[in-house]
């Protein structure tokens, strides 16, 4: 009767040290810096005070077609006002990732996470997953999947609200 105790306890502990190592990213946090990406033949655009959208993608991911569509209208309409969206792949075949990136031709940054090192990092739950920034870097809204426009729509609220605080705080 013993032993299952012992097997219990040590499986107790393990999944304890699992947790402890799993570095989620939440509404709240700081989210970690996209440079570490090394974007190659892309510049990173200027994201200090803008409301940044940060998009994990894949190629295979059906939901990620529908949202490259609404990202692109999205930043088209909300670029000036200081929107900037990034899309991070999690592609591992280059050729998937530039053939997705050549047919939907999107407005906003595109870069692949080669090594799967940021997706890690965030500990992204699904395909896709969008993580909405304030000006000051800090996570204020995560999506997880995409809804059409219930997503949309959210989005949208979001970003108008994360917008007008900038506004409102410099006054």
């Amino acid at each position: 009767m013993s032993r299952p105790i012992k097997v219990r306890g040590c499986l107790l502990a393990f999944c304890a040290v699992c947790l402890c190592l799993r570095a989620e990213v939440r509404v709240g946090d700081p989210f970690p810096s996209l440079n570490a990406l090394d974007p190659v033949g892309v510049e990173l655009p200027a994201r200090a005070g803008k409301v940044i959208l940060v998009d994990f993608w894949a190629s295979w991911c059906a939901p990620c077609k529908e949202s490259f569509s609404s990202y692109a209208q999205l930043q088209t309409e909300y670029r000036s006002p200081g929107l900037v969206i990034v899309a991070v792949s999690v592609d591992e075949k280059q050729s998937a990732f530039e053939a997705f990136v050549k047919r939907f031709n999107p407005p906003f940054v595109v870069l692949r996470d080669r090594g799967q090192q940021l997706v890690r990092k965030v500990s992204v739950p699904a395909m896709p997953t969008c993580y909405l920034l304030g000006r000051d870097g800090r996570v204020r809204f995560v999506h997880q999947g995409f809804r059409g426009v219930e997503t949309d729509r959210a989005i949208r609220q979001e970003t108008d609200l994360l917008l007008a605080e900038n506004t409102s705080s410099h006054e």
